[in-house]
């Protein structure tokens, strides 16, 4: 098996996201403290929470917590979850499991790494760009083109990390129904779907409308729970999820008893907790909007179209690579550049880098950002 590369990602956040005084390229929403979720439980969440009892829990996942999960989609039944550690869990057992070293896969970019490296470490893998030029729309022609008698699966992201992308409603079911016909299981992250500000970008879930399509969702996200670690796959072919059941057992073989029922509370109030979470965004986009208005020679920018992260342009002459740097060593205010998102398959921009809309306090970040500057 081949060794996985480093994670970039996690090894620049493992220097700067605990350090910096403003993390302005956070992924998540603002998150909350246990005793203001429990503050939203019903009666029986409650119960749970204070008679827990703090053993083994079921591989599978907390029953009453996937008969939430799947009131969360249209067509899915609590027999088609299976919760993991998280969503990287998901991802990484589904692409080892999923994949074998004689097939192809196909994976948008730019992503989060491990949708690229993961399959990478398996079989060969194809990317197809996002098109920066129109707005990071999705090219189904372009996926088609790409495809081989042996490719397997489709890897996609949406609402996207880093971009904020979200096709429309046509070309969304135009890739459904295109790896529905060639038999090829359709991957797709969905961990950002909830925070859309305009609700008709919501996008029909891949496993509500196709049997064999696997929908992966995290607590971590448009919740604002990360440290609930708590994930899942919702998928209506049962002898897939079996196989991800059957290699969970390798791995964390099940989830925290306390995160399952935190998640159980969480997910019962889910309407309350996105409805929160799309104003912090709503609030922030105005902020952001007079920011970046403030310096049109150094910056291009548009809010996400769903997520809570965006990939703006820097323009500076000194590059996006020294500005991200020099801006949290000087002032302590973080951000991703382009490199995180370098991809092995396609071409990605150079000129970029993430943001987070999700967090409070971009008031006091924003400063600390415009006085480096104007006074560098």
């Amino acid at each position: 098996m081949p060794t996985l590369p480093d994670f970039r990602l996690e090894t620049y956040f493992s220097r700067w996201e605990f350090t910096a005084r403003h993390h302005l390229t956070a992924s998540d929403v603002q998150t909350m403290a246990v005793s203001e979720l429990l503050e939203l439980a019903d009666d029986d969440g409650r119960q749970r929470w204070e008679t827990l009892s703090l053993g083994y829990t079921e591989t599978w996942g907390l029953p009453a917590l996937r008969e939430e999960i799947a009131a969360t989609y249209q067509e899915v039944s609590p027999q088609d979850v299976l919760c993991f550690a998280g969503a990287e869990e998901g991802l990484y057992l589904a692409m080892r499991t999923l994949l074998d070293p004689t097939e192809h896969a196909i994976v948008i970019t730019p992503n989060y790494q491990a949708a690229e490296t993961i399959p990478l470490s398996v079989c060969e893998v194809s990317g197809v760009a996002l098109r920066s030029e129109q707005d990071w729309a999705l090219d189904v022609a372009e996926v088609e083109r790409r495809l081989r008698p042996n490719t397997r699966l489709v890897s996609v992201n949406f609402p996207n990390n880093p971009t904020g992308a979200v096709p429309d409603l046509e070309t969304w079911t135009n890739l459904v129904r295109l790896c529905e016909e060639r038999g090829i299981l359709l991957f797709s992250d969905e961990v950002y779907r909830g925070l859309e500000l305009d609700p008709a970008a919501t996008l029909p879930q891949a496993a509500d409308l196709s049997n064999s399509a696997l929908s992966l969702n995290v607590m971590s996200k448009a919740y604002g729970l990360p440290g609930l670690r708590i994930g899942w796959i919702a998928c209506r072919d049962r002898e897939i999820l079996g196989r991800l059941e059957r290699a969970k057992h390798y791995t964390s073989i099940c989830n925290s008893a306390p995160s399952e029922v935190l998640a159980l509370i969480a997910l019962r109030a889910r309407r309350r907790i996105l409805a929160r979470n799309r104003a912090i965004i709503a609030e922030n986009v105005p902020r952001f909007d007079a920011f970046f208005n403030r310096y049109p020679d150094l910056f291009e920018w548009q809010p996400p179209r769903g997520g809570c992260v965006c990939f703006p342009r820097y323009l500076g002459a000194d590059g996006v690579e020294a500005m991200c740097t020099e801006l949290v060593e000087q002032r302590g205010v973080l951000l991703l550049p382009a490199s995180i998102y370098g991809s092995r398959l396609t071409p990605t921009p150079a000129d970029r880098f993430r943001i987070g809309l999700g967090r409070r306090g971009a008031d006091e970040a924003l400063a600390a950002w415009a006085d480096w500057l104007e006074t560098r």
